[in-house]
């Protein structure tokens, strides 16, 4: 058996000497582009940095679609022509702009809170705003589709042609894991843009000389990508631009009106100024800093309300503004914990203080919750610096801060408390109800109403709302023992007082949408869904593609269910394991990793016992899901983290390698390979999109919802697929 290209493709199109390295190569491809604009737009625009599944989905559509018409001709240049435009609007600075604003216009539907959103009472502008921000999202996904469409007409000809569909799919799955890790590679080296369509451009090379059209004029459309994509990665006036991890992270000087003598922002959003609050620089400067407020920063308070804080904890420590505070207050022991490590590299080479150079703090790079759980210290002070995110964390509704939130994460902090300790968190808290949801989840984990004022916006800091509890008669000690702390905080609440929503949910693992009014799907989401019917109806029709959905067709619904199902249970995976792990970028490309592996094994047992009947691997497919629905994997976090980790990566991950040896055994026998692949992600694209549900159910019911989707693919399966073996 060999798997040279055959004489159907020899004679078509797409020349492609060995189809094994073609699948390889178009695999590393796909997976690669799509960690891309995943990341790329939602950096850019930042309503697709809380609504990533949004580019996911499209991603999955046009692979999709490719792979449904890839008997079609391939075009390279189908793929180029698009992604040419799309950097063309990036690169130009005022446009890119323009369009960063879509966020803002969204955001006037008022129940999905982003950053440096916009208000206004006429609400005809507001139907206009919100229409133009909805016609520009859907320019921008047709872009995205068009892009992926031939990449999985590429990927769909090649399996189809290739003799040994287990060997082909395998080799599929290995080149997802390699682009997974190419990206992840990029991101921890901070690489930008530029870099990334280098690499994407390689790639995309080896096909065009595989094609027989347009081979001058695709080189042409590759340079002209890489020059935009230098342009796209620049910002005007800025002093560095870094693109961590997680974020495109942009420094530049602060106007003679901001805060701060250095402004970062965060995917185009204000983030935190570096302050000097240095004795002497505040005394010398009256002009900038009301000597009536000298020391009595949110930045300085949580230090003070404590008598004598030996040790602190600082979580979301940004560039050291809190561990400058504490150090101006005598501290002696300050842990700051920070997930991003390029914020922290800010903080060390440019904060005023050098708070970070200090020999009594240590820097920890590590998610707030993840720190929180492993740790056995205590600590006389824990303060929670403004955790306010700007992105999601990798395939989930939930944003990096939203389990830092939940009131086991408070109950956890509260038992890193020495005795007489006290906490106090501080939140920019733009809606009522959020106001209420933190007061409320620290009234019922410390069984007290917390003290609560409201801190504006000054030359001493960016202000925010801040809760104050753990033990109140040291703090009210503290108060008792310093008039003019006392009658400052008694000052704010006064003149600004802070006002509740009325009966906000509490925050849980399971429902950990603090950022959300109330158990629902925003309307935001609804409208998304729209255009994405749309975007479905216009591509069919583009694409020219015919898909049979007929019920009828039990193929095309037996595995449009198990992508469906496969792509909730790789959520939950990763929404489980980041409550317990850590929501860090390592944890969740390892747990994408092992998803992927999982499939892998699969594929070798379907190849050493072929006989394998799969009613029974159904049968613990179906029954480890549900059993994951009543195991709380928080109940491992005693245990040390790499036994933790081999724990819940093996718990989680068991479903997939039931899943895997299912979806192998029915492609193997599948009569046309790219149409099982295509259903498969279309049904990963709706499986995407009914993540919303979680708004509503909570994230646990995602399992119940598997194992729903998995039976009904074991009815819909082949007949053959249902019989059990005589042995």
């Amino acid at each position: 058996m060999t798997d040279k290209n055959p004489q159907s493709l020899k004679d078509s199109d797409l020349s492609i000497p060995s189809l094994t390295w073609g699948i390889f190569l178009i695999s590393v491809l796909g997976l690669y582009l799509e960690l891309l604009f995943v990341r790329w737009i939602g950096t850019e625009i930042r309503i697709f940095a809380y609504l990533q599944n949004t580019i996911l989905v499209v991603c999955f559509l046009g692979l999709g679609l490719g792979m449904f018409t890839s008997a079609k001709s391939v075009s390279i240049k189908q793929s180029l022509v698009p992604m040419t435009i799309f950097l063309l609007l990036m690169a130009v600075p005022a446009i890119r702009s323009f369009l960063g604003r879509i966020s803002e216009m969204l955001s006037l539907l008022g129940d999905f809170v982003i950053w440096e959103n916009i208000t206004t009472d006429n609400p005809v502008a507001s139907i206009i705003a919100v229409i133009v921000g909805l016609s520009l999202t859907y320019i921008l996904l047709i872009l995205i589709v068009d892009i992926f469409v031939p990449i999985g007409r590429i990927l769909g000809r090649l399996m189809d042609a290739h003799p040994n569909p287990i060997w082909a799919y395998s080799v599929n799955i290995l080149g997802s894991i390699i682009g997974t890790w190419v990206f992840v590679l990029l991101s921890y080296f901070y690489q930008p843009p530029t870099v990334w369509f280098l690499v994407a451009s390689g790639l995309l090379a080896f096909f065009i000389l595989r094609t027989t059209k347009d081979t001058a004029l695709n080189f042409s459309l590759l340079a002209l990508i890489m020059i935009l994509a230098f342009f796209a990665s620049r910002v005007p006036n800025s002093i560095n631009v870094v693109w961590s991890p997680y974020q495109k992270l942009v420094v530049r000087e602060s106007t003679g009106i901001e805060v701060g003598d250095y402004i970062v922002t965060v995917n185009n959003a204000g983030y935190q100024g570096l302050i000097n609050l240095d004795k002497s620089y505040v005394l010398a400067h009256p002009e900038i800093y009301n000597p009536e407020f000298s020391g009595l920063s949110q930045y300085d308070l949580p230090a003070l309300l404590h008598p004598h804080p030996e040790k602190m904890l600082i979580v979301g420590a940004g560039t050291g503004n809190d561990a400058a505070g504490a150090l101006r207050n005598g501290v002696r022991s300050i842990t700051a914990v920070e997930i991003d490590p390029a914020i922290i590299n800010i903080g060390k080479n440019m904060h005023p203080e050098q708070p970070y150079s200090q020999p009594n703090v240590q820097i920890v790079n590590d998610d707030a919750r993840s720190f929180i759980s492993n740790t056995d210290e205590k600590f006389d002070v824990i303060s929670f610096g403004l955790l306010d995110s700007h992105t999601t964390t990798a395939m989930t509704n939930a944003r990096l801060d939203h389990y830092v939130y939940t009131i086991e994460s408070i109950k956890q902090a509260k038992s890193r408390l020495n005795d007489g300790g006290i906490m106090v968190l501080s939140f920019e808290a733009q809606k009522p109800y959020i106001r209420d949801r933190i007061r409320l989840a620290l009234k019922d984990a410390f069984q007290q109403e917390p003290i609560v004022f409201n801190i504006p916006y000054t030359s001493y800091g960016w202000g925010g709302v801040m809760f104050v509890t753990g033990d109140l008669g040291t703090v009210q000690g503290q108060l008792d023992s310093n008039k003019k702390l006392a009658e400052y905080i008694e000052g704010l609440k006064t003149k600004y007082p802070v006002v509740y929503g009325n009966d906000a949910k509490i925050t849980t693992d399971d429902w950990p949408y603090i950022y959300l009014a109330a158990p629902k799907i925003p309307n935001l989401y609804y409208l998304l869904f729209g255009i994405m019917v749309l975007l479905l109806v216009r591509s069919m029709r583009k694409w020219e593609a015919k898909i049979n959905v007929t019920f009828n067709h039990s193929d095309f619904w037996h595995f449009f269910l198990l992508g469906a199902a496969f792509l909730l249970l790789e959520v939950q995976n990763i929404s489980k394991a980041s409550v317990v792990l850590g929501n860090t970028w390592q944890v969740n490309a390892v747990i994408i990793t092992s998803v992927l592996t999982m499939a892998l094994i699969a594929n070798w047992i379907e190849y050493k016992f072929p006989k394998l009947s799969t009613t029974p691997v159904y049968f613990l497919l179906i029954a480890t899901s549900v059993g994951l629905y009543f195991i709380d994997l928080a109940t491992f976090n005693p245990l040390p983290y790499t036994v933790k980790s081999i724990v819940v990566g093996s718990l989680t991950s068991l479903p997939m390698l039931f899943s895997g040896i299912v979806f192998i055994r029915s492609f193997a026998r599948a009569a046309n390979k790219s149409n099982a692949l295509g259903a498969n992600l279309i049904g990963a694209l709706v499986g995407a999109l009914m993540q919303s549900v979680t708004f509503v159910t909570g994230i646990k019911a995602l399992l119940l919802i598997v194992a729903i989707l998995y039976f009904l693919a074991l009815l819909t399966a082949p007949s053959t697929e249902r019989q059990v073996s005589p042995n």
